[in-house]
């Protein structure tokens, strides 16, 4: 096709072919982004294994949903758009990016099937995205440099923020929209002061716009216009590819692959090394994580891939009430090791020595002071992972001997007892001495039943807890269920030990209960501890379905074998609380709303957060004896939340969470305004 102007890879400047540069640009960048790309691979290649190549569909299916469709991000709404339009529009100019780059040597260059129709759809499309992108832009820069969200800060013992190098990524961006858009302009300019045939432009977009502007220019403006615009973006394009791995922004490559190897079970906790059995662990000459090569490498790929977005951090409830830690530090600073030890220039610089990471990148009281709640793993739009990590730097402290004295003591009674409390196992059973009457439980360990009550530590030794075993064992006997209890023959499910970094002292809890569930012959699990449910049905093996008891009452409700009465006006309005390990873990989040709906009349209103957004109470197993640094409970911010709802009772389905919220109340002084019960105690009072 005729054109008024000189394309890049015929023009002359200075008696030197711009094509000459046309080829050099590519091959300079596309050398120095290999050489930096394999740089960057090397601690992943040292790093410990990882399964990740299994269940491929479902993977695909992440790519599609989390990364392609920026599932996530619209969970902060303003950042997320604009997120969503960046990256919707770098997908669609990502082609015309690369056409350019060879139409700088070969001037008729058309992509395979970008002919014809599809290409005028495609270059209207491309019009509008670049515009969008340039408005996302500037809109991304003025939240960054004037709105400054509070999630976005950085503490000063962390070092200075981010905002220069997203202020500047955000300019690099736009002068690709510009110089592209300026490029197809002038040409578009040209063409028609010379009555050639002009490309149509999408109204009111960018190139649109520009074409209108150049109109009256001369053609010699035009002509410098045109070249200088192609080279100016592929410069740029080529310098943003190597600069991205630098920083922050190497997300934008390794996002892909970072959702691709993403978590797909929830739950669980990764083995001490992937391709060591049980049985193997006493071979083991160190446990856990302790230098950064220790990591697998996908976790090492989660410190490539943090975008610095805050979200983490933002829903960390350790974090909400001033503990010591801040998940988003712990990639950013993973990261930053990832970069020290292993250098880009100067060139031949030799990998430095890992040293170990407690002391040095993390400190103690940071690693414990996790919850595990999972909120910051629900929260991460590129499937970033915290917990297993977590839990391996434990296992190098316990390794290494180094466990805050607050849970020494009760490490050492379920490792003598099998509770920490380390009360006698015979005194297991000791609650279904005042059992309501007609309610039996039976003991396996001398008659048979089809269904196990999982009691566990917490509700089989703590006197108010205990209540909550009580109304658990009447909702199962007015339910017609054949149930019993393992008694002293039961251990702590373990759920906690194992994420404090205890793996032996877990693989012999959860050896112990095997051995006795297995041996007692039930046919089905319940219980209505959260962390039992957990462990039982995702960390342990070869065991009967395991059930919640919310999704047994509301089972029950369904089939008629439980009957409600009303709240018969009792004036209250109840909230929900979601355990952390009932529902970002498990996904249980209908059953208890369920269930308390099934009681007539009884109003209930929503927390701000709730569901997949819940608020950690803070008190999960071992959680109750340790000592953190604190500015303030994260139980008495939960109680705050569910007063702000409305609510004068708080429902937990978690013995953990009823008593941090009951502790919460008198410390928060709503006692006599605010109470807290257990689902199981609600629905027992209500049984006809």
């Amino acid at each position: 096709m005729e054109t008024a102007l000189i394309a890049p890879a015929e023009y002359v400047f200075l008696f030197i072919p711009t094509v000459l540069f046309s080829l050099l640009i590519p091959v300079v960048g596309i050398a120095v982004f290999t050489y930096i790309m394999a740089l960057r691979a090397a601690p992943l290649v040292r790093a410990a294994p990882d399964k990740r190549f299994d269940r491929i569909p479902q993977r695909i299916f992440n790519v599609f949903k989390i990364w392609l469709g920026q599932y996530r991000q619209p969970r902060y709404r303003v950042a997320g758009v604009v997120h969503i339009i960046i990256f919707a529009g770098f997908l669609v100019l990502s082609v015309r990016s690369t056409s350019l780059v060879i139409i700088g040597l070969s001037e008729d260059f058309v992509l395979p099937g970008f002919g014809g129709v599809i290409g005028d759809i495609y270059n209207v499309l491309k019009d509008y995205a670049a515009t969008a992108v340039l408005v996302a832009c500037c809109i991304a820069a003025w939240r960054r440099a004037v709105v400054k969200p509070e999630r976005y800060k950085v503490p000063a013992k962390y070092g200075h923020d981010h905002t220069a190098e997203a202020l500047f990524v955000l300019g690099l961006i736009s002068t690709l929209m510009i110089s592209e858009s300026l490029f197809e302009a002038s040409s578009v300019a040209a063409n028609a002061q010379s009555g050639l045939h002009a490309e149509f432009l999408a109204p009111l977009s960018l190139v649109w716009l520009f074409k209108n502007f150049l109109m009256f220019s001369s053609e010699g403006t035009l002509q410098a216009i045109h070249i200088i615009a192609y080279y100016i973006h592929d410069l740029t394009f080529f310098f943003f590819l190597c600069f991205l791995p630098l920083g922050k922004h190497f997300h934008v490559i390794t996002s892909i692959f970072n959702v691709f190897f993403m978590r797909i079970d929830r739950g669980n906790i990764k083995p001490v090394r992937h391709g060591i059995k049980a049985e193997e662990l006493d071979d083991l000459e160190s446990f856990g994580v302790k230098k950064i090569e220790d990591f697998t490498w996908k976790h090492l790929l989660d410190f490539y891939s943090c975008a610095d977005c805050g979200r983490c951090s933002d829903n960390c409830p350790a974090n909400a009430v001033g503990r010591p830690l801040s998940p988003r530090f712990i990639s950013i600073k993973g990261r930053d090791t990832l970069f020290k030890n292993y250098p880009i220039y100067p060139y031949g610089t030799p990998f430095k020595k890992s040293e170990p990471l407690i002391g040095t990148v993390y400190e103690e009281d940071e690693i414990w002071s996790c919850t595990t709640c999972g909120a910051c793993e629900q929260e991460c739009p590129i499937g970033i992972e915290y917990i297993d990590k977590i839990v391996d730097l434990r296992r190098g402290m316990v390794d290494e001997g180094m466990v805050p004295q607050s849970l020494q003591k009760p490490l050492k009674a379920l490792e003598k007892r099998g509770n920490p409390w380390g009360k006698m196992e015979k005194k297991r059973a000791e609650w279904t001495k005042d059992l309501p009457e007609g309610v039996t439980v039976k003991d396996l360990t001398k008659d048979s039943a089809e269904t196990l009550y999982f009691v566990d530590s917490i509700t089989s030794y703590d006197d108010r807890m205990q209540d909550l075993g009580r109304a658990t064992a009447t909702i199962l006997s007015r339910a017609g269920v054949d149930f019993g209890i393992l008694g002293k023959a039961e251990k702590d499910a373990g759920n906690e030990i194992r994420r404090f970094g205890e793996e032996m002292l877990f693989q012999t809890m959860k050896e112990m209960n095997t051995d006795a569930i297995t041996g007692s012959g039930v046919k089905q699990i319940v219980t209505a501890d959260p962390h039992a449910y957990n462990v039982l049905k995702n960390d342990y093996s070869g065991l009967p379905p395991v059930e919640h008891i919310s999704q047994f009452i509301t089972r029950s409700v369904r089939s008629g074998a439980l009957k409600l009465t009303g709240a018969n006006g009792d004036g209250k309005v109840y909230t929900y609380h979601d355990p952390c390990y009932l529902g970002r873990h498990n996904d249980v989040y209908e059953d208890p709303r369920e269930a308390l709906d099934a009681i007539a009349g009884l109003k209930r209103v929503e927390m701000e957060r709730s569901r997949d957004r819940s608020f950690c109470c803070g008190g999960g197993g071992l959680m109750l004896f340790y000592e953190p640094e604190e500015e303030q409970r994260m139980g008495v911010l939960r109680v705050e939340m569910a007063a702000k709802a409305g609510a004068n009772v708080i429902v937990t389905a978690c013995p953990f969470c009823l008593v941090n919220m009951e502790d919460a109340i008198k410390v928060a002084g709503l006692e006599g305004q605010m109470e807290a019960i257990d689902l199981s105690e609600l629905i027992a009072q209500h049984i006809q």
